[in-house]
């Protein structure tokens, strides 16, 4: 992927957020690139990578047999993050229907149930280090992040319990290792749809075991019920 660069900082620390919206809304970049202000800076990201869209459309497909009737998962919906002077555009966002719902590009953060970031390796530490901490501080209950360009291994920490500005680890694995669904994201009862197992993972170009019943071992598209081990 591409470098991430910054396109125009802000005229001064601590400036205007109505300014930042503004820069951020007016600010022109090629079709399919993100802009985003990230610590008071705007910055143009490059379209990802197809292992990067293929990544979290399997994630999406899966969130979804977890999350209740009246959620919905978003690709392209800004978070605004007034006090961290931001404006994030995660890769995931599970957010109540009715909140991202009417007019404006934007909603607050602390709105958001889960949000789901997909390192790249150009910009891999504005999601471990200033998006960790501003989804902290702006009080995102459940944050996940898939880092593929973690140092020895691909690795998915979930991070939770904000307190202070600060999250609790929650769980960390490696590719190719379940995790539960934080109970945060769970349908409850009442839902019809019992919480499932995540499995996070990279694909071969061969037939591979899903982790599911024997039944269900085969290409890794062809595996219903439960989330293959995913491109990065």
């Amino acid at each position: 992927m591409a470098e991430t660069r910054a396109v125009e900082p802000a005229p001064g620390h601590g400036q205007d957020w109505d300014d930042l919206v503004r820069i951020w809304e007016e600010t022109d970049a090629p079709e399919g690139c993100k802009v985003e202000i990230i610590e008071e800076i705007v910055t143009v990201s490059p379209p990802p990578s197809k292992d990067h869209n293929t990544t979290a459309a399997l994630l999406q497909r899966r969130l979804y047999t977890v999350i209740p009737e009246d959620w919905e998962i978003y690709q392209t919906l800004g978070l605004s993050l007034p006090g961290r002077g931001g404006i994030y555009i995660p890769d995931l966002v599970v957010v109540d229907r009715a909140t991202a719902s009417g007019p404006g590009n934007t909603v607050p953060a602390s709105e958001a149930r889960l949000v789901v970031e997909i390192t790249s390796r150009a910009n891999a530490n504005h999601d471990r280090v200033s998006k960790v901490n501003g989804y902290a501080k702006a009080g995102v209950e459940v944050f996940l992040l898939l880092d593929p360009w973690h140092s020895g291994r691909p690795t998915a920490t979930l991070y939770g319990a904000p307190d202070g500005g600060t999250y609790r680890v929650l769980e960390t694995v490696e590719y190719g290792r379940e995790f539960d669904p934080p109970r945060a994201v769970r349908a409850g009862p009442g839902h019809g749809r019992p919480p499932r197992r995540l499995t996070c993972g990279r694909p071969a170009a061969r037939r591979v075991p899903c982790g599911g019943p024997p039944s269900c071992e085969g290409e890794l598209h062809a595996c219903s019920g439960h989330l293959p081990k995913y491109a990065l």
